[in-house]
């Protein structure tokens, strides 16, 4: 019987090639869009799964009071790993990082590369899952200028060499630090990145502050005892920095290695539930969508050749074939041809997965030797074949033998009703897609365009390294003898960046329980010049500042702070050096941090060279960039040797700000345009047939008289109507989802008017191209021909 089934099954596609043909396309594609959906959602939800301890691991967050929010940060003392260690029962280890990557310049002979890495406890080896290839934990770090390197890294400076544990590597031409051992690369899915990895205690002694419990400034991350309950761990840590900072409000929470990556949103302290993991539920949601249109080809093209398989089903009938008997062979074609739409999805993804991990900057791989991979994919495959035929294998095993056999024409109402229903289903999804991805680029837009304060166009920076502090006037000078750069200046922080921030600035007027946030930058005068950012009261910083350090300049919002009037001249005092400023400027807000809020507070002093860490450098906006950057770089290869020139751009780091947003334009674009593809198809088939049903009185009425475009318009005009429904259906389910989504936006656009009036065009240019096709092959079919079919 099974042999019978797929015989008849593999007939009736071979005899309907072209309509089998538009359903395995659409199948296909559909298979394939929800695959690489779902290969991106594995690889997000797997994060840092790698780390077998992934259950136990923490990162200690601190919650800051302030007079307007709670500032939730993963920035700690210095002295607060060791001492937790040490004094709360059930913490196993700690393990102490600088916030952010170091880039330091390793040299081996003559080949000199600026690389990447964490500074770290030795306990980092026990706590997250990493694998020696050379070398191991044990001796990782016995020595303070022992270097632990990623294989990457050893192949970059070492080649083919194998061995490379006691090889000697010069940092920043300065010491020499002897390679320990050798790690594997970590995972693309990591949260930890890095290229190498050096005893945390260099840094503890080069960087003073971290002996101070009053600066928030390392990354503390706890690994718990095995079964000890974080919330107990939590409530001994909670005030646990008061005992050490006195009148300290802030609370100390742990935060699960399992959230990092997905749910790392809080709001006033709180963790929202929100993140990665709301992008993550939007496109499983359009992954199964996808694959619903992609059936609903299917079902509605069934159905409409129902006709033409009513003798087949009324001949079995008669024959013996009950209802059961039929829904089965039915189901198995749906089966057998969601089998064929499989093979080709899989090929499909073979060939396009180098663009798609392109497109998402991931290493995606079909891993089809992954027992789990072949599963979902059977799965689908099965979903996709069940409910593709599970109405079409109802509605034809329900006709009446008696009648299709004397001929009698089926009413199929409620089938073409379905059909309708189905084909308004596509098209509402398809244009809700349309408009959603409009409205997150009129977004992005909105937020990349914002007036930021500063200029970021044509701004470089670099890391202060070698003799650029010490040679900086002659350095700013020969870049500027080149005609081609604006301005240049150093700084301890990026521009656009958070930088360091506190409460503890007091001055007359403010409230003694007023507890305000204020970011701290320390700048050379030329600062204002370089980035573009506007001095509107008062003057800059002068050479003469960098010695007293006890002038400042301060932002707008700082101004308001400090009450009615002008700043300029007023007081400001810092309760933790005791020490007192001048303010002797006022220069407008800036937007750095955090792209879709109001930014804090600023206040900027003006640093000896030696203590800056950033250069920046200005280029005039008239000159040809790529020639800029090459003789900015004899310049400073010239006056700065030994250091390669290596820069990053503002406005790169500007919009790494948006990688996540950008992601999710780019997929919704393309998910959004398949979703149309697959919707054509169907459209497609369906007006091919309706054009074939009606091939008589298409020949009837050109006999008639009738003209092309007005049969043309008679067969479109259907399809045109139930485009018609899905506008009035999909406008105010794109306009109430999307209102929803800018609502998280503090700075957003408005919906306007016209981008439902560009979506409607869109999709009712395109699908009467698709129905034109046929109608028009159709009226301009020879009518003798047509009027001689039986």
């Amino acid at each position: 019987m099974i042999k019978n089934y797929l015989k008849t099954a593999f007939n009736g596609l071979l005899k309907n090639r072209g309509y089998s043909l538009l359903n395995i396309a659409g199948l296909a594609v559909g298979i394939a869009c929800a695959a690489f959906i779902f290969l991106w959602v594995e690889n997000e939800v797997n994060f840092d799964s790698f780390n077998q301890k992934k259950d136990r691991l923490y990162i200690a967050r601190i919650n800051q009071l302030f007079d307007t929010h709670v500032f939730t940060t993963s920035s700690t003392p210095g002295l607060y790993g060791p001492a937790i260690k040490a004094e709360i029962p059930g913490i196993a280890n700690t393990c102490r990082m600088p916030q952010l990557p170091t880039s330091l310049l390793f040299a081996v002979d003559d080949k000199a590369i600026y690389t990447q890495g964490k500074y770290a406890d030795p306990s980092i080896f026990s706590m997250f899952s990493l694998t020696f290839s050379q070398g191991n934990a044990a001796n990782a770090f016995t020595h303070v200028h022992s270097l632990v390197i990623t294989e990457k890294t050893r192949k970059k400076f070492f080649g083919d060499e194998k061995n490379v544990v006691g090889k000697s590597i010069r940092v920043d031409h300065k010491q020499d630090y002897i390679v320990s051992g050798v790690l594997k690369d970590l995972p693309v899915n990591s949260t930890l990145q890095f290229d190498w990895l050096m005893p945390f205690q260099v840094y503890f002694d080069q960087s003073p502050w971290l002996k101070d419990w009053g600066s928030n400034s390392i990354n503390t991350y706890v690994e718990l005892k095995p079964g000890i309950n974080p919330q107990y761990v939590d409530k001994q840590l909670s005030d646990y920095l008061a005992t050490h900072r006195s009148s300290d409000k802030s609370h100390v929470f742990l935060f699960s290695m399992k959230d990092w990556h997905l749910y790392d949103q809080f709001a006033d302290g709180r963790k929202t539930g929100g993140g990665k993991i709301e992008f993550v539920h939007l496109f499983v949601i359009i992954a199964w969508i996808i694959l619903l249109i992609a059936c609903i080809n299917f079902m509605n093209l069934a159905t409409a050749r129902s006709e033409k398989r009513a003798k087949e089903v009324g001949v079995r009938k008669v024959l013996g074939a009950g209802k059961k008997a039929l829904i089965v062979q039915f189901i198995g074609e749906a089966l057998l041809l969601s089998f064929f739409s499989s093979i080709i999805a899989l090929a499909l993804i073979f060939c396009a997965l180098p663009l798609f991990n392109t497109l998402v900057q991931a290493r995606l791989s079909m891993g089809m030797s992954n027992p789990y991979h072949i599963l979902f994919l059977l799965l689908i495959t099965v979903i996709c074949g069940l409910v593709a035929g599970s109405y079409p294998a109802f509605y034809l095993s329900s006709f009446n033998p008696v009648s299709v056999l004397k001929g009698i024409k089926l009413k199929g109402s409620s089938a073409t009703a379905i059909r309708k229903g189905l084909v308004i289903m596509q098209f509402t999804i398809s244009i809700i897609l349309i408009i959603c991805t409009i409205i997150i680029l009129q977004q992005l837009e909105h937020i990349k365009k914002r007036q930021l304060g500063f200029n970021k166009d044509n701004l470089i920076e670099l890391d202060v390294n070698g003799q650029i502090a010490t040679n900086f006037n002659a350095i700013k000078q020969d870049l500027l003898n080149t005609g081609m750069v604006e301005n240049s200046a150093l700084a301890d922080n990026s521009v656009i960046m958070g930088g360091d921030n506190t409460s503890g600035f007091t001055w007359s007027g403010k409230p003694l329980d007023s507890k305000v946030l204020v970011s701290t930058r320390g700048i050379t005068p030329e600062f204002m010049a370089t980035s573009g950012i506007k001095i509107l009261e008062g003057r800059n910083f002068t050479i003469q500042d960098t010695t007293g350090q006890t002038n400042i300049l301060i932002t707008q919002s700082m101004e308001k702070l400090m009450g009615k009037g002008s700043a300029v001249g007023k007081i400001v005092r810092d309760e933790g050096s005791k020490l007192s400023f001048t303010v002797v400027g006022v220069v407008n807000d800036y937007v750095y941090g955090n792209m879709y809020n109001q930014s804090d507070p600023v206040i900027f002093s003006c640093i000896p060279l030696k203590s800056a860490t950033l250069m920046s450098i200005s280029i005039k906006p008239t000159e040809n960039m790529e020639k800029a950057l090459s003789v900015i770089g004899t310049v400073l290869k010239r006056d700065n040797p030994g250091y390669p020139f290596d820069y990053r751009f503002v406005d790169d780091q500007f919009n790494r700000f948006f990688e996540t947003e950008l992601l999710v334009s780019k997929l919704s674009r393309l998910f959004a345009s398949l979703a149309i593809l697959i919707s054509c198809l169907g459209l497609f088939g369906l007006t091919a047939y309706t054009a074939e049903r009606r091939i008589k009185e298409i020949g009837v009425r050109k006999v008639l008289g009738a003209s092309v475009p007005g049969i043309t318009a008679l067969l479109s005009k259907d399809f045109l109507k139930l485009l018609f429904i899905s506008w009035v259906l999909a406008f105010p389910l794109a306009y109430w989802e999307m209102t929803n989504w800018l609502n998280k936006y503090a700075y957003h656009v408005s919906i306007h008017w016209w981008v439902f009036i560009i979506a409607g065009i869109m999709t009712a240019f395109i699908a009467l191209i698709t129905v034109s096709f046929q109608s028009v092959k159709a009226a301009l079919a020879n009518p003798v021909k047509s009027l001689r079919i039986e």
